[in-house]
């Protein structure tokens, strides 16, 4: 009796482990297209983590496919919806590695700088991002002059300008508050060679960004 209920315990075992293995073999070696559909599916379901997995899987199983140009798109896309811009800007930078051509590239590059542009939420922590987006955005007017994206890059560069104007200001009263009178004249200077030394800027309010 006890090796008879031996063997049916032993059996059950087997029968588990062998349906474990067989979901598990079943996340591999998938279609290009049961991967890209599991990639809208997890989108639609707000799932993106999972979405970003299915991915993983489509480009590693399938480093050919004319899905993978697509499905970059759609979760910088939808990485970008749900502001979470840091995200948006590694598939897009995939993108652009993969894909980008003359016919494309202005259309990827403004992507790029208005996902910089919505990904801040705190200025006063962002002066780097903030100063490197300025001058893609400089760039991005010298060499795409007949872009259609061309009056929106110069809107976000306008608004980034006059964030930068406050921060110098911040800056200068900070020097001005410790004592460091040298270092609150070379802002000071900063702020006079600006083209904009004679607009009133006033400290962004809160959803200035992302409200563009």
């Amino acid at each position: 009796m006890k090796q008879f209920i031996f063997l049916v315990t032993s059996i059950f075992l087997f029968l588990g482990c062998s349906s474990k293995l067989t979901q598990k073999e079943e996340l591999y070696n998938k279609s290009a297209s049961f991967w890209y559909k599991e990639i809208v599916k997890d989108i639609k379901m707000g799932t993106l983590d999972k979405a970003d997995e299915a991915y993983t899987s489509l480009s590693s199983e399938h480093v050919a496919s004319p899905l993978l140009k697509e499905s970059l798109l759609i979760l910088a896309k939808a990485h970008n919806k749900e502001e979470e811009y840091i995200m948006a800007n590694y598939y897009i930078d995939e993108y652009i590695k993969r894909y980008a051509s003359s016919k494309n590239i202005s259309y990827l590059k403004y992507m790029k700088i208005k996902s910089n542009f919505q990904s801040f939420k705190r200025v006063n922590r962002d002066q780097k991002l903030l100063l490197d987006t300025i001058n893609e955005a400089n760039n991005y007017l010298k060499e795409y002059s007949n872009s259609p994206y061309l009056p929106e890059v110069q809107t976000i560069l306008t608004r980034l300008q006059l964030t930068d104007q406050v921060l110098n200001q911040n800056i200068i009263d900070l020097y001005k508050k410790t004592g460091k009178k040298k270092s609150a004249k070379i802002y000071e200077e900063k702020l006079k060679s600006s083209w904009l030394k004679n607009v009133k800027a006033r400290d962004p309010k809160s959803g200035f960004f992302s409200k563009f």
